[in-house]
């Protein structure tokens, strides 16, 4: 049964950084797309990255292009999300996902002085 379950989130000041995990179980994660989301207060989901399998370059919203990298640990089956040079915009919470119907419960991230 797939599960994903994402931790590493918190508080943090603006410019910190933040590194968020996403543990797989069910399947293997090098063999699958995958993806992170975020929501703030009152918004809509959105993207915030993808990782391809078979070493196909990943993407990331124009928004933390160049802050935010997304890698995977195959040995450990969990998927990272390295967030750097954070913003008081960065807060939301922030969901794993394999496309499509898989999610994780999410972890929070506020940025804030």
């Amino acid at each position: 049964q797939v599960q994903l379950v994402e931790s590493g989130g918190g508080l943090v000041q603006p410019g910190g950084s933040l590194r968020l995990s996403c543990a797989a179980s069910g399947f293997s994660i090098v063999s699958y797309l995958m993806r992170w989301y975020r929501q703030a207060p009152g918004k809509e989901r959105e993207l915030v990255g993808v990782i391809a399998p078979f070493g196909l370059p990943s993407n990331y919203a124009p928004s933390v292009k160049g802050r935010f990298t997304i890698s995977r640990d195959a040995g450990k089956n969990t998927v990272y999300l390295q967030m750097n040079s954070l913003k008081p915009e960065d807060t939301a919470v922030y969901y794993c996902n394999r496309p499509s119907d898989f999610w994780g419960p999410g972890t929070q991230v506020t940025v804030s002085s």
